[in-house]
């Protein structure tokens, strides 16, 4: 992955996700603002499933990732065996109000990002928090915040993120700021509750 201009030529892989979930927040808050009550309900819906999809199930996917690596350290694992690990995470993940019907233990195996792209659905659920947080900066002062989005943006890979996300005064080694991110699905969740 290249970064067109850019003189180191990579960026890491949250990185690549900042861009692309900005533009669909984007999308989403000026969708919701002109939607009819009914559209409201339908959009917020939508946008807590895809929230709780990115951040709670790619994090129990990078969780069973790294239990099936840690477990392949002591020799190869059977189909069962991975079948096994893979109940296991997804039981932790989605609670005792969630039934794993019999075949689910296969299912791992159609997440193609588990062979061709190992770890990288914690880009995923990494770039949605993260971006939350961004947008609540741009909510704060849209003005100040375009320029500093724009030299997020174009420096790639050449800043860590304490360094990328101070101008905005994030840190990502602060829990609250993660916490943050989760804290702007609740509202949505709040919001939507209050529709129905």
């Amino acid at each position: 992955m290249r970064a067109a201009g850019h003189p180191a030529g990579r960026h890491p892989l949250t990185l690549a996700e900042t861009a692309s979930i900005f533009g669909e927040g984007l999308v989403f808050d000026r969708l919701l603002a002109e939607a009819s009550p009914a559209d409201r309900k339908g959009l917020l819906a939508g946008k807590i499933e895809d929230g709780l999809n990115t951040v709670v199930r790619q994090i129990a996917f990078h969780r069973f990732e790294r239990r099936f690596h840690e477990a392949r350290l002591e020799g190869e694992l059977a189909p069962d065996q991975i079948g096994a690990l893979w109940l296991e995470v997804m039981a932790e993940s989605l609670g005792p109000a969630v039934t794993l019907n019999a075949g689910y233990e296969h299912y791992w195996a159609y997440v193609s990002h588990f062979v061709h792209a190992p770890f990288y659905v914690y880009a995923y659920a990494f770039g949605d928090l993260l971006v939350r947080g961004l947008m609540e900066k741009r909510r704060e002062d849209p003005d100040r915040f375009a320029p500093l989005y724009e030299d997020l943006l174009s420096a790639g890979g050449v800043k860590t993120y304490v360094e990328a996300l101070a101008p905005f005064g994030l840190d990502p080694r602060d829990k609250a700021f993660w916490a943050a991110g989760c804290a702007q699905l609740e509202r949505l969740v709040d919001e939507f509750e209050a529709l129905v």
